[in-house]
C-alpha cells in the first residue's frame, strides 16, 4: 500500500486558561486560540474506512481541552510544547505543529501567538 501522507487540522478551538507572567493574568482564565496540524500516512485507513486506523481527532480535541483548562501556565510556549507533546504520543502522528493565540495581549494587536512543530509540517 503506498504512503498516503494527509495533514489533519484542528482550526480555531477556543478555550479559557490562566496564562501570563503578569500578577494580574494570574488572576482570571484568559481565552486562547488553539490550531493544530498533525502528519499522518492514511494509506490504510483509505482502504479500510476504520476510524482505529487514523488518527482521531477528537480524542485529539478531548487532550487539548484537558490541558489548556487544567494549565495555568506563564508562557505560551510551555502551554504549546504540552499541547505538541500530547498530540505526538498517537503513534500514527509523524509530525505536528501547534499554534496558540493569546488575543489582545497587546494593545493595537489583534493577538500574540506561539507556533511550534515537530518533524516536517504542512
Amino acid at each position: 500500500m503506498p504512503e498516503t501522507h494527509t495533514t489533519i487540522r484542528i482550526t480555531n478551538l477556543t478555550l479559557r486558561t490562566i496564562i501570563g507572567a503578569n500578577e494580574w493574568e494570574r488572576d482570571k482564565k484568559q481565552e486562547v486560540v488553539i490550531n493544530v496540524s498533525v502528519d499522518i500516512d492514511a494509506g490504510k485507513a483509505a482502504v479500510t474506512d476504520e476510524l482505529t486506523d487514523t488518527f482521531n481527532y477528537k480524542d485529539a480535541k478531548t487532550k487539548i481541552i484537558d490541558i489548556v483548562e487544567g494549565s495555568s501556565y506563564k508562557l505560551l510556549e510551555k502551554l504549546a510544547h504540552e499541547i505538541l507533546t500530547a498530540l505526538l504520543e498517537d503513534p500514527r502522528a509523524l509530525s505536528a505543529s501547534v499554534r496558540v493565540d493569546k488575543p489582545h495581549a497587546l494593545r493595537f494587536a489583534e493577538s500574540v501567538s506561539v507556533e511550534m512543530s515537530s518533524g516536517s509540517t504542512s
